[in-house]
């Protein structure tokens, strides 16, 4: 075969980018269409910050147990049909939020269950699409792709910031939101490209291995980690920015919301100016010097003193986890023959931090604030630095 048709085939590579940029950017939209509506559930709800930890670990329970049935999932159906699922399961539980919220904690528990289980399968899925485009480019783009969450979670917040200010219904904006994402991702993911290359006839396929086989993978084992880390940061961002502004600042919802908005947008800024940084200084050094610089905002947003200097903290926070999650995803995707397997073990790693930072971070704030028990956050960063080297790129994989 000649090598002209070996080549990917730029304009479906080019479908396969917008593709990939607007599941992303669907995923952190539908996320924080219910993110920026936290304060407003707990206060009809009366939730202490304890009951709201245990609340939130529903979101993060239903995306552990998707997280590993994802692999073998997009294995089978491949990353297009499997985030056309998992978009209209997520659209669906929006509404269910809406609908359930007000008539108490077990509907609204039931319906973020479900919304988490679709996010945590919607993720490992585009993501391994992403990893599939990056490798056609054959350049860093998965923070790029990341940044497209970024931007939909900026939407989402900015919108729930307006609607509230405007005093919309919770039920409303879920609702409307949950249709909107139905409507929309199904038919934005259509330009995906497939999930594996076609081989040349006399190329060796690659050896056939048990789903289970990377759990035993010690690179693999310590990626994970390595985004536990950078997971609980972002997680802990999302779930508790705005109600630490308004609980431990004493600002208004609307700040609160806004001060979450901030956070979103320096992760977004990060992540799209972190590909040209990955090209020039590999992942392991931009890796370390971001976590640092994330410690230094979070530490500055705890102990700022005025809200002022929480916003910079914010900034500095957002900005410098920005890298960690789609750094590790493109680590776990460094052999194509493997990513999803691998995906789904890292993302499922990463995503226990979704499931013990929301009640950690609510016990904590029982005892002393919510504020100042953000900085639980930092002892997890250290980690991520200590063991960056893991995410160095395997021998044969483009050096990004």
């Amino acid at each position: 075969m000649s090598s002209t048709s070996l080549s990917p085939d730029r304009t479906a590579t080019a479908a396969g980018v917008r593709a990939t940029y607007a599941a992303f950017i669907a995923t952190g939209f539908a996320f924080a269409s219910w993110a920026s509506e936290i304060p407003q559930v707990r206060d009809h709800l009366a939730l202490s910050s304890a009951e709201l930890g245990l609340v939130l670990l529903a979101i993060a329970a239903g995306s552990v147990i998707a997280l590993p049935l994802a692999g073998p999932l997009v294995a089978h159906v491949g990353s297009k049909r499997s985030v056309q699922a998992m978009s209209l399961l997520s659209g669906a539980a929006l509404v269910g939020i809406g609908l359930g919220s007000p008539y108490g904690v077990v509907p609204l528990v039931v319906a973020l269950f479900f919304l988490g289980f679709a996010q945590g399968g919607w993720d490992v899925a585009m993501n391994v699409q992403g990893a599939v485009v990056e490798r056609r480019l054959g350049r860093a783009i998965m923070p790029r792709f990341h940044a497209g969450f970024s931007i939909g979670t900026v939407v989402g917040a900015l919108s729930g910031a307006g609607l509230v200010a405007l005093g919309v219904p919770v039920t409303a904006h879920l609702v409307a939101a949950g249709v909107v994402v139905m409507a929309v991702a199904p038919l934005a993911v259509r330009g995906f490209v497939p999930d594996t290359e076609e081989r040349a006839h006399d190329d060796p396929a690659p050896p056939r291995r048990s789903a289970l086989a990377a759990w035993r993978e010690p690179r693999t084992l310590l990626v994970g980690l390595f985004v536990l880390a950078f997971a609980f940061a972002e997680g802990t961002g999302n779930d508790w920015t705005s109600v630490a502004l308004i609980d431990g600042y004493g600002t208004s919802r609307v700040v609160g919301i806004l001060g979450f908005a901030t956070f979103l947008a320096a992760m977004t800024v990060g992540r799209w100016i972190g590909p040209g940084l990955l090209d020039r200084h590999g992942r392991v050094a931009v890796t370390r010097l971001m976590a640092a610089a994330s410690v230094a905002g979070l530490l500055l947003f705890v102990f700022g003193q005025h809200p002022v200097a929480a916003f910079l903290g914010a900034v500095l926070w957002g900005a410098g986890l920005s890298l960690g999650f789609p750094v590790g995803m493109s680590a776990g995707a460094d052999e194509p023959a493997y990513a999803a397997a691998r995906v789904s073990v890292i993302a499922s790693i990463g995503y226990v931090a979704f499931l013990g930072g929301p009640p950690l971070i609510g016990f904590l704030g029982e005892h002393v604030g919510v504020l100042k028990a953000l900085t639980a956050v930092a002892v997890l960063l250290a980690m991520a630095t200590a063991i960056a080297g893991a995410v160095r790129p395997l021998p044969g994989s483009d050096d990004r």
